[in-house]
């Protein structure tokens, strides 16, 4: 699933390409994503400048004149190309957009787990109302290590659950969930409430570095994932520890263990990453 980098990379790319155009047809060819699409076909979306491409978490938002944004998510194989109006129409381009310069913007979704829904805001540059309750964006001045440790206090889950948890900071995934713990010697299996005021300082600071080099390097392909342009995320060349399983440990050569941790893969070394109880 796209976390933070790739979305961000989504971000930057229909931010240099549609604000200043408008829709002037909508067309969906399946009936729902995640949700129905009956709401893409309001003509109060069509004529109306986009001002503005934004990400809030793991969601884009497309803002229009008038106070109206469209929310979109890319799900786990969602995405976007903005291509000539003649270009023939993939097989999963469920929506296509079309602008009044003759261009195409196309949402592809072969699993149907993203979602585009069209709402109002309660004034220009708002945050959607239905994406209330997020957390502080870990690039922000609000992701401190004095509010992270906050958070973690007296949480019994385990460490690496509680930095995926949106309402304690959104956007980081299992792939840079991973890596941050490793980059600062914390066991993934540790009680987020065990996590010190140090460590959460240490894991600040490789969190936000780990999600700006994988901003610059377009983000992770994994398996679905590709830019606007088409391109892979090349972040997946500087992975320390993520889906290798067995491999030896870059900064001792223990073997790589790989558990699961809420229902996803999970990736550590046991010298590295020592934790007060697995």
């Amino acid at each position: 699933m796209p976390e933070l980098p790739e979305v961000e990379t989504v971000k930057r790319a229909l931010e240099a390409r549609l604000p200043g155009h408008e829709f002037v047809r909508i067309e969906t060819f399946v009936p729902a994503l995640r949700y129905r699409l009956e709401p893409l076909h309001d003509a109060a979306l069509l004529h109306d400048t986009i001002i503005s491409v934004r990400r809030r978490a793991r969601y884009l938002i497309i803002e229009l004149a008038g106070c109206r944004a469209l929310v979109l998510h890319l799900g786990m194989t969602g995405t976007v190309r903005i291509v000539p109006a003649e270009t023939p129409r993939l097989k999963h381009e469920h929506v296509v957009f079309y602008l009044e310069n003759g261009d195409t913007f196309r949402f592809d979704d072969p699993r149907r787990f993203g979602f585009i829904q069209p709402c109002r805001l309660e004034a220009p540059g708002a945050e959607p109302a239905l994406l209330a309750g997020l957390g502080p964006e870990p690039l922000s001045t609000a992701f401190t290590p004095e509010y992270l440790a906050k958070a973690f206090a007296g949480r019994r889950t385990r460490v690496k659950t509680a930095l995926m948890d949106n309402a304690i900071v959104v956007g980081i995934g299992n792939i840079y969930a991973n890596e941050s713990l490793f980059l600062s010697g914390i066991n993934p299996l540790t009680p987020a409430g065990r996590i010190t005021l140090e460590q959460c300082r240490l894991l600040v600071d490789n969190v936000r570095d780990t999600l700006q080099r994988a901003i610059t390097a377009g983000g992770t392909t994994i398996s679905d994932f590709k830019g606007v342009d088409g391109s892979e995320g090349k972040f997946v060349q500087q992975l320390h520890i993520y889906g290798k399983d067995g491999e030896p440990c870059p900064h001792c050569g223990t073997p790589i263990r790989r558990v699961v941790i809420g229902g996803r893969g999970s990736f550590y070394c046991s010298k590295c990453q020592k934790a007060d109880r697995e």
